[in-house]
């Protein structure tokens, strides 16, 4: 294992979308990340499309750098198992509510107890304090909660609609492994575990008021809730004579800018409206309206070409499909090719920054229910009958004896 994580062991007792991303990206950076599944597997196993029940797209892009074993934890010998596997481990990871993790005998006490250096790590719904502890959470919920579909009504008068894509579990994913690296420096440090929560409504809470507190940052409040310009119906790809551009005319240069292109420069100075980013945001509504139909005039092309000769951010939109062959992904390498030992060609996502030192990569194919169940037993020191013996109870299976979940 290389990596800036080489040596740290993660124990992930974690399935669906949101701590196994977070996961993923330890095992990238070179931690072991050892995943631990119930007999039926992730259930993001059987979210296809897939070649082989079990081994999902989207579980493909989540679960590499990881290795997998079965425990039965509702059973006593499993527990056991996992008790024997923290004691080596660094840090635990987990995505129950925290009373499904005391009922299985998990809670930090208990845990510390067995391996007082661990990073006890929860990413779960709503914070311990208060009345939605108990609460259960999904990323839909969460983005409800914080009101990401009200700000989406809110800016066009549209029906509230989810983002389509997971932001939440992505967002808070990416939070703890921040959360989770700091702890594991502090550990190095000073050899103390420690516990820490990460719950997604608060979380995302933050995110979300960082941008829309606006007045109500002030008490008495200078104002509405809401940033205008992000609250703005205007503010979306805009259509062109033969498609649509994305662009960002934002700073003082940029607008001086675009005026100099479209041969107003004097406009900037006679223009009360453009003078300053105090002024453009009181103002955004009209005039990203009149850059709405200033833009149906020339083609996509046309203002990608005067766009970018003037220094103004600028892209066209994709979609997903002509997001694949982005030459721009095509040149850096962005996406590989690689064969898995049991799905054959996968497509891959590079790792999504460059070190110079320690570069972080995929260190393992995404592995098969319980692909991993023997070695991780001989590495925590078990006899191979006391292995046998596991295997033939069901409290650990191999990928032969694994039974994947195959729900849609």
């Amino acid at each position: 294992m290389s990596g800036p994580l080489a040596g740290v062991k993660v124990i992930d007792v974690s399935t669906m979308l949101m701590a196994p991303y977070a996961t993923q990206i330890l095992g990238d950076m070179g931690a072991d990340v050892i995943k631990v599944e119930s007999p039926q597997g992730d259930p993001v196993r059987g979210i296809g499309p897939f070649r082989h029940p079990g081994m999902g797209s989207l579980f493909l892009n989540v679960n590499r750098s990881k290795r997998s074993i079965v425990l039965d934890l509702k059973r006593a010998e499993g527990a056991e198992v996992l008790s024997d596997l923290l004691r080596q481990a660094d840090v635990l990871i987990y995505n129950l509510r925290p009373q499904s993790m005391a009922r299985l005998g998990l809670s930090y006490a208990t845990v510390s107890e067995v391996n007082p250096r661990i990073i006890f790590a929860g990413l779960f719904g709503y914070g311990q304090d208060g009345p939605y502890a108990a609460k259960p959470a999904f990323d839909d919920l969460i983005q409800g909660a914080v009101a990401v579909p009200s700000l989406s009504r809110m800016a066009d008068g549209g029906e509230p609609r989810y983002a389509p894509t997971a932001i939440v579990d992505r967002g808070v994913a990416l939070w703890a492994v921040g959360q989770i690296s700091a702890a594991l420096f502090h550990q190095t440090r000073t050899g103390q575990g420690q516990q820490i929560d990460i719950p997604m409504f608060e979380m995302m809470a933050s995110f979300v008021l960082g941008d829309h507190l606006a007045g109500h940052a002030f008490e008495p409040p200078l104002g509405a809730m809401g940033y205008p310009r992000m609250m703005n119906a205007d503010r979306r790809p805009y259509p062109t004579k033969d498609g649509f551009v994305c662009v960002m005319i934002y700073t003082d240069r940029h607008w001086r800018s675009f005026l100099k292109a479209l041969g107003r420069e004097d406009d900037y100075d006679r223009d009360p409206r453009y003078h300053s980013m105090t002024s453009r945001t009181e103002n955004i509504v009209a005039l990203y309206a009149e850059l709405a139909q200033l833009l149906l005039t020339r083609t996509t092309s046309e203002w990608l070409d005067l766009l970018n000769q003037a220094d103004i951010p600028a892209m066209p939109l994709h979609t997903p499909d002509s997001l694949v062959r982005d030459p721009h992904l095509e040149a850096t390498g962005f996406f590989t090719f690689g064969e898995h030992p049991s799905e054959g060609r996968i497509r891959q996502m590079s790792y999504p920054s460059t070190w110079s030192a320690s570069q972080p990569a995929c260190s393992r194919h995404v592995p098969r229910l319980g692909e991993h169940s023997v070695e991780v037993l001989q590495e925590a020191g078990y006899a191979e009958d006391r292995i046998a013996a596991l295997i033939e109870s069901g409290v650990t299976a191999t990928m032969a004896g694994a039974t994947p979940h195959s729900e849609n």
